[in-house]
């Protein structure tokens, strides 16, 4: 009897926040969120309108992939001295439930961490009802808005151990 192969694991990688994969993916994001939020969506509106101070050392920008297939993205700036500020996290809609989004969440913590921030900021809309929760379930305290941003319902930070 054989044994069925088992599935590509999915990888995190650190791009380029101008790179063919992040735009690839921010795309796919936009054209999502555009179709879910009441107004639609215009990234040039946001806070964050393009991805330049998404890029090392302050920054990252992050990618998965399992077998060449993109299935999502996020990253980070900085925003104050102490705190990175989370943006354009996206998962897929085809691998959604696989935990992606939550170890994603996780890979951008750790380069966080890594990179000297105590504190992770962000914010989200709120027909995200299911990043609410993730961000919720992974320890993240709503706070009072600590941006203007347009799109923005609910602020969430989180202090890094």
């Amino acid at each position: 009897m054989t044994c069925p192969s088992p599935a590509p694991a999915v990888e995190i990688v650190e791009v380029s926040p101008d790179s063919a994969d992040a735009q690839h993916c921010l795309a796919r994001y936009y054209s999502e969120i555009a179709d879910r939020f009441d107004g639609g969506f215009d990234p040039v509106l946001s806070s964050a309108p393009t991805l330049s101070e998404f890029a090392p050392p302050g920054g990252t920008f992050l990618v998965l992939r399992r077998d060449g297939a993109l299935l999502g993205c996020g990253g980070f700036k900085r925003d104050t001295g102490e705190a990175a500020y989370l943006k354009r996290m996206w998962v897929a809609p085809e691998a959604r439930g696989l935990g992606l989004g939550k170890r994603l969440l996780r890979a951008l913590e750790d380069k966080a961490r890594a990179l000297g921030y105590s504190r992770v900021r962000l914010e989200t809309e709120r027909s995200l009802v299911e990043a609410q929760q993730l961000y919720r379930a992974s320890g993240y305290a709503e706070v009072a808005p600590f941006n203007d941003e347009l799109y923005a319902h609910h602020w969430f930070e989180k202090a890094l151990e």
